[in-house]
């Protein structure tokens, strides 16, 4: 664990995780990446993006701590950071629990701050999500040509299933697999979930491709972003939800 004395920078290499930081102590934050977008007026140093990072200007911003994703980063990236004397800590998010986890981990372990109230909020908000007696079936594309889908162990999966959506690729034997639009109009789904990142879905780009299919548009960052916008995401779900339905 890093001490607090010693964390005065942290470059953050995953949106989710700059807005975890930046509701917290935003003093800390030394480099962000192109598409960290929320606080919005961020005004940090930009190191690139989170799949191309400039790895040269990261190390020489000299951050005590560097925070990454293992999925949202490259392991080649990651790898030069140590190679340049960096503490580099990696988290792993597949789920709602292990999400609450790794920000208590990167914010009160890695740079040793006091818990934040934000985080205690957005677990007492799901906690008070009901349980849903049934469920509706759903295909949620996250890109097209190709369309891509939510499959298995996904964080996105996870909030859907405990908003009473039940992804249909879930058992598929990938995290994100490429699916035909013939297929996936097959398959029996009671509505298609269509977020607006990684690929911003839009009333007009996305639901033509389900003819007679329920279309709920939902934002991305609260489907997808594992960070202070958890405390609001079950409600702001659960609008676009029940609107498609």
């Amino acid at each position: 664990m890093t001490s607090h004395a010693a964390v005065r920078k942290v470059v953050s290499l995953v949106p989710s995780l700059t807005e975890a930081v930046a509701a917290t102590a935003p003093e800390l934050l030394a480099g962000v990446t192109d598409w960290c977008s929320h606080p919005a007026g961020l005004d940090v140093p930009r190191i690139g993006g989170t799949k191309n990072p400039d790895t040269a200007r990261i190390a020489a911003l000299a951050p005590d701590l560097v925070i990454a994703n293992e999925e949202e980063n490259r392991p080649a990236d990651l790898a030069a950071l140590r190679a340049a004397g960096l503490n580099v800590l990696v988290t792993e998010v597949r789920d709602l629990p292990q999400a609450f986890r790794e920000l208590d981990r990167v914010l009160v372990r890695g740079c040793g701050l006091a818990r934040p109230g934000w985080l205690d909020e957005a677990e007492a908000a799901w906690r008070e999500v009901p349980a849903h007696a049934s469920e509706l079936a759903a295909v949620v594309p996250i890109w097209r040509r190709p369309w891509m889908v939510l499959g298995r162990d996904t964080f996105a999966g996870d909030l859907l299933a405990r908003l009473g959506v039940r992804n249909l690729y879930a058992d598929h034997a990938d995290r994100y697999p490429k699916i035909s639009l013939d297929e996936l109009n097959s398959r029996g789904a009671d509505l298609v979930v269509l977020p607006d990142e990684p690929y911003r879905f839009a009333a007009d780009d996305g639901p033509e491709s389900f003819p007679g299919l329920p279309a709920a548009l939902v934002s991305g960052r609260h489907l997808t972003w594992y960070g202070p916008s958890l405390a609001e995401a079950p409600g702001v779900l659960r609008a676009a939800l029940e609107a498609a339905a």
